[in-house]
């Protein structure tokens, strides 16, 4: 049985961490566990509602406990959206921390390895991930944050993990403004997404394509346009109206993922100049990521 609502009192959290295999959970549940986790790893769900009677004794309750939940726990992992399913009916908050990968990338992690996939034990990794993505379609649905780790190195996914739960105990919302390359992709846990592709580009500059928009040069390029001023008043305009209204409805992270061609310099420019301008007055923690701006071949 349940213990009471009564048990949540005070501070706590509790992250159910699951996904594909090699989309990076332990390296996920390792960076919890260094904020100060209390981590389980591969517990079966109907195993849940009892660790949950012992870890929220009034007596001794632990305040931030991670939980990893995947296809390991075969036949009994079909019971985690039952359990799921009952810990809402009974007013236990928790929320789901989602990793995912790019079949390509999931294969070549495999193939790195060596390692077998939990679904394809006789080799076919492929049809294993397949097989994976499909069984967990509804539980993606049901995730809280989604971290597409793809393009991501163990160091980045460590620092998106400290972002969203390192400093979560002030309540503040949790903004990260990622720039990238849109001939790389679209991010897949962009909340928001803005194409600057219509602003003059230093890529045709012979003095500034070998650089980014990290240099002084870059920016003084792309802000020098009226079109460049233009948009980040009318765009920090939209942020201060959306912002209050997604912590209204208790979104703790958000996404801002700002596109240019191939990530180098209008994108890197203004992700660099929104996360300044959002972190200025205090109201939300700002994080600014750059996803390909250290890739060789896209100096756009």
């Amino acid at each position: 049985m349940f213990q009471g609502i009564e048990c949540f009192r005070g501070e706590w959290q509790l992250v159910i961490v699951t996904g594909l295999s090699g989309a990076g959970k332990t390296q996920a549940i390792r960076c919890l566990e260094d904020l100060g986790f209390f981590c389980v790893d591969n517990l079966p769900p109907t195993m849940v509602p009892g660790f949950l009677d012992l870890i929220y004794q009034p007596a001794g309750q632990l305040g931030r406990v991670a939980i990893v939940m995947d296809i390991r726990g075969g036949r009994f992992f079909a019971d985690l959206s039952q359990v799921l399913s009952t810990l809402e009916d009974r007013g236990y908050p928790f929320e789901i921390l989602f990793l995912e990968a790019s079949d390509e990338a999931l294969v070549r992690r495999f193939k790195e390895t060596r390692r077998r996939h939990p679904l394809a034990p006789h080799g076919g990794v492929l049809e294993g991930i397949l097989e994976e993505r499909r069984l967990l379609e509804e539980l993606r649905g049901r995730a809280s944050k989604i971290i597409d780790t793809s393009e991501l190195s163990t160091r980045q996914l460590r620092q998106q993990i400290l972002d969203i739960y390192g400093g979560g105990q002030d309540g503040r919302l949790m903004v990260m403004v990622m720039s990238f390359g849109f001939k790389y992709g679209i991010p897949l846990d962009a909340d928001l997404v803005m194409d600057v592709r219509f602003l003059p580009n230093p890529h045709y500059v012979e003095s500034l394509r070998p650089l980014t928009g990290h240099h002084r040069e870059v920016q003084d390029y792309v802000m020098h346009s009226p079109a460049t001023r233009h948009f980040l008043d009318k765009f920090t305009e939209l942020l201060d109206f959306l912002l209050p209204y997604y912590i209204q409805e208790g979104k703790s992270h958000l996404v801002v993922a700002v596109g240019c061609t191939g990530g180098q310099h209008r994108s890197v420019t203004l992700a660099n100049a929104i996360g300044e301008g959002l972190a200025r007055d205090g109201r939300y923690r700002v994080s600014v990521q750059h996803r390909d701006v250290d890739r060789k071949d896209s100096r756009q």
